[in-house]
């Protein structure tokens, strides 16, 4: 195989600039609001209902704008709608910090995670478009800005609204989220938006030999479906043990972030006894340990095929982390927090799978979107229970306990998801020919 490449800022400065300015606002959104409940609260009133609806928003959000936003980007062009999508996450972010009440908040917080879920669905095919040659680079500043911009708001919400107020400490997100239309809407006017960088020149002897296998880009930033998925290979993966699994542990991996983002500080308050701002911190350092678990899942399943230890490995913390959170929180705060934060493991891996548990790229979209729908289906649920749960208790034993649970009914949808079969050998041993 022979290719060419070329550096990454030569002719396509701005469209770097524009992802990664991207890439950091889709992850900043989601963490940056929980670290400072307490000070909205005292303006007016957050219940437990609404609080756990602000945490249902992202995964219902994804869901939805997930399944419009390919036919938008077909009507109106990849970029064109990669703006409209980050102005409306930039003005979503701003109008939270101009939330006069429950209802206010809770409405631009569904406008934040509309621009989101776009967002997330439109950026991989952007990186596509514009550094073909250059996948893998590309891969490791993507993730590592995505990881970055998960940790570094809870850790400055706190600080920043106890100088500033809280409305600065949310509407700050849109300010960095504005600055990311600037490239593309350079690129839009300068007419160079549809200029296609062309890919690595492949021998036609290595396209025929080659199978089907996910790209970094893929792999990096999750299950994204920019086509429609085939109906017939969507409708035989509801017959499928290993699409049902697949999606539960996708779901359970959802569950557990989403739930954390909105609920963390607020447990970490009441049962470590610590400060919001120590709380906000904890809650960085959740999303910290998820860092280098995105860089190395990947390669330890590709490479080893390591799919059972790595789930049960990232099942088991987050079943310690809970454990000491419930029993011991006191003791070693910080360190339950780390190894609850080791569920992540089970993010990348998700990912990883729905690409290598097909043959082609159409099975893998189907895949990629029934595991989707159920998964976030599931998570949407929890963050309200949770709270709700939090609520009619007024403690969080129960609803630390129903999170392990969560975990627990994971487990034998894990073992079954690391079967070294595709859905494709799956459908043939139980219903014959593909």
């Amino acid at each position: 195989m022979t290719s060419s490449t070329r550096p990454l800022w030569q002719g396509r400065a701005l469209a770097l600039l524009g992802i990664l300015l991207v890439a950091f606002s889709l992850r900043s959104a989601v963490a940056s609001l929980s670290p400072v409940v307490d000070h909205i609260d005292r303006d007016f009133a957050l219940s437990s209902v609404v609080i756990g609806l602000i945490g249902a928003a992202p995964p219902v959000c994804f869901a939805i704008f997930g399944l419009i936003t390919p036919l938008l980007e077909r009507r109106f062009g990849l970029e064109r709608v990669a703006v409209a999508a980050i102005a409306v996450m930039a003005a979503g972010l701003l109008l939270r910090g101009f939330a006069v009440d429950a209802t206010t908040l809770l409405g631009a917080t569904v406008v934040v995670f509309a621009g989101v879920g776009s967002g997330n669905v439109l950026l991989p095919p952007l990186v596509k478009k514009y550094f073909p040659d250059r996948l893998g680079v590309m891969m490791t500043l993507y993730s590592t800005t995505m990881a970055v911009s998960t940790f570094l708001p809870p850790m400055l919400a706190v600080p920043v609204a106890d100088t500033l107020g809280w409305r600065v400490s949310l509407g700050m997100w849109g300010v960095c989220a504005a600055l990311a239309l600037i490239p593309w809407l350079t690129l839009l006017v300068q007419g160079k938006a549809d200029v296609v960088v062309a890919p690595p020149v492949v021998e036609e002897s290595d396209q025929i030999a080659r199978p089907f296998a996910p790209d970094a880009v893929e792999v990096a930033t999750g299950p994204i479906a920019v086509s429609p998925a085939n109906p017939r290979i969507f409708g035989r993966l509801w017959r499928l043990p290993l699409a049902w699994a697949l999606a539960i542990v996708f779901g359970a991996s959802s569950t557990t972030a989403y739930v954390s983002f909105a609920w963390l500080p607020t447990l970490l308050v009441d049962v470590g006894g610590v400060t919001p701002a120590t709380a906000g911190f904890l809650l960085s350092l959740f999303a910290l340990v998820a860092l280098p678990c995105s860089m190395v899942v990947p390669i330890l399943v590709v490479r080893f095929q390591a799919t059972r230890p790595l789930f049960f490995f990232a099942a088991g913390a987050g079943l310690v982390g809970l454990a000491g959170l419930l029993f011991v929180p006191t003791l070693a705060l910080a360190v339950w927090v780390m190894i609850y934060g080791l569920s992540a493991i089970m993010f990348p891996l998700s990912l990883v799978l729905l690409s290598i548990r097909a043959r082609t790229p159409e099975s893998a979209v189907a895949l990629s979107g029934f595991v989707q729908s159920i998964g976030y289906a599931i998570a949407a649920v929890f963050p309200l229970l949770i709270g709700m749960l939090h609520e009619v208790t007024g403690g969080w034993q129960v609803p630390l306990i129903v999170m392990a649970g969560v975990l627990i009914v994971s487990l034998p949808a894990g073992y079954i998801a690391g079967r070294r079969r595709t859905i494709e050998d799956e459908w043939e041993r139980r219903h014959g020919r593909w």
